[in-house]
């Protein structure tokens, strides 16, 4: 007759336990190695309306945009447009630029170093969305003013800018006392890449986005990669200075980049300034940048020649002469030592540094910063793939899930999704959102008899 043991009941209830933990460690829904912009925030744009002005050659292309009228959607045929010298300058305002099928990657602006600037937005209420720029000798998309006025609501949207001589999106205001104002740069992808880094001039004289004076921006749920140099010390991902104001960073990927996200950068000069004076603790000083929240954002880097490079991974949110910005839940990780993770320098910055985490190092340069509930020094190990640049918080994150301190700023994360899941927010950029657990998801094993 067949019984059952003590053994075997124990040996069985030990699988079945040691099955459960590793079902609740690895919950998680499988994610991307980076974050991905969601249908949520990225959805295509509505159809084409008013005028539209198809275009399928170069000369069509440049004949639509010298001609165009207010209203005016031209609308790219798939292709490859070699532009040797041609560029588009939009000074006309209500014009959309974008790509018929909706695929970027299908419709290709190729500068090949000689046009200087591809798109130049010079009006108001300008859209360029869903098309490839590359290899612009200086910036494949500037926005600037002319003596007519400001330029505003630009919206750069789900575009590829590869490979620029310069910056990918330079802003600034080319005309005095008008202003480039109130743009969205969201859903893109802004790259430098091994081949096109040596066409770098001017002691590594490049960065993604680049902005001069300009208040009310909003630079959303973009992947920025690859902005370094072996010599000199490139600008950042995401830059706004010389008197920018109200510049709302999200969401965004940052991945090999010398410097991630800066708000300032110098201590004097020619700078915009606002009557209703929006730093008063400055006294009237020079402020570079004002106002401003950088939240939800993923910053890496592994590169290992980026590191070797000649200023490496120096910082990833670099705050200078900011005053009154919101540095809110980053997760800011490098597989070596950055010079610093985050970092606050000069007299007139005063920011407020709260629920980031990061690998290595806040690091107070001067001025002022009210810190709350950051995690330096955190392992790689808080992550799905921390080496490799996956910073979804893994189910085990203790040190940072439930961590974070409640914040109205903050009510999602870097994939959009809802904030908080949980008692409280998790620290950093991502809301860990295992399902709870129930007991249907109970592993049972049949009973082990022996003689």
């Amino acid at each position: 007759m067949k019984k059952l043991t003590r053994w075997s009941l124990f040996g069985s209830f030990l699988i079945a336990s040691l099955l459960v933990v590793f079902f609740l460690l690895n919950r998680q829904s499988p994610r991307p190695l980076l974050a991905q912009a969601t249908a949520v925030n990225c959805p295509p744009l509505p159809p084409a309306s008013g005028t539209i002005v198809n275009v399928s050659t170069v000369a069509g292309l440049q004949n639509a945009v010298n001609n165009a009228s207010t209203g005016d959607t031209i609308l790219i045929a798939d292709g490859i447009y070699n532009l040797d010298g041609v560029y588009l300058r939009i000074d006309t305002s209500n014009v959309t630029l974008r790509s018929a099928s909706g695929n970027r990657a299908a419709v290709v602006l190729d500068g090949n170093y000689i046009t200087t600037e591809i798109i130049q937005i010079v009006a108001s209420d300008v859209t360029v969305a869903d098309v490839t720029l590359r290899e612009a000798y200086y910036h494949p998309i500037h926005v600037m003013t002319t003596d007519a006025g400001d330029t505003l609501n630009t919206l750069i949207y789900n575009v590829h800018l590869i490979d620029p001589g310069e910056q990918a999106i330079k802003i600034n205001p080319a005309a005095d006392g008008t202003y480039p104002d109130d743009g969205v740069i969201a859903c893109s992808h802004l790259e430098l890449t091994d081949v096109g880094r040596p066409f770098i001039r001017n002691n590594c004289y490049t960065g993604g986005i680049d902005a001069h004076q300009a208040e009310g921006w909003v630079i959303r749920d973009n992947l920025i990669e690859g902005f370094w140099c072996d010599e000199g010390l490139s600008e950042h991902g995401i830059h706004l200075w010389r008197g920018c104001r109200d510049t709302v960073v999200e969401r965004n990927v940052l991945r090999e980049n010398a410097r991630g996200i800066g708000f300032g950068l110098v201590t004097s000069g020619e700078a915009r300034t606002y009557g209703d004076n929006p730093c008063p603790s400055a006294g009237g000083g020079y402020v570079d940048h004002y106002g401003g929240i950088i939240r939800n954002n993923f910053i890496f880097a592994s590169d290992g020649d980026l590191f070797a490079s000649q200023f490496g991974f120096d910082c990833g949110i670099c705050l200078w002469q900011a005053c009154e910005a919101q540095i809110f839940n980053n997760t800011v990780v490098s597989t070596q030592t950055p010079f610093s993770s985050i970092e606050w320098r000069f007299d007139n910055t005063e920011v407020e540094i709260a629920n980031n985490l990061v690998s290595h190092n806040l690091r107070d340069r001067g001025g002022t910063a009210v810190l709350n509930n950051n995690l330096e020094n955190a392992p790689l190990s808080l992550f799905v793939n921390g080496a490799n640049g996956d910073l979804h918080l893994h189910s085990a994150a203790f040190a940072a899930i439930d961590q974070a301190t409640t914040l109205a700023e903050v009510s999602d994360d870097v994939d959009g999704e809802g904030r908080p899941y949980g008692p409280a927010p998790d620290l950093g950029a991502d809301e860990l959102n295992a399902p709870p657990f129930e007991a249907t998801n109970w592993v049972y094993l049949p009973l082990v008899h022996s003689e």
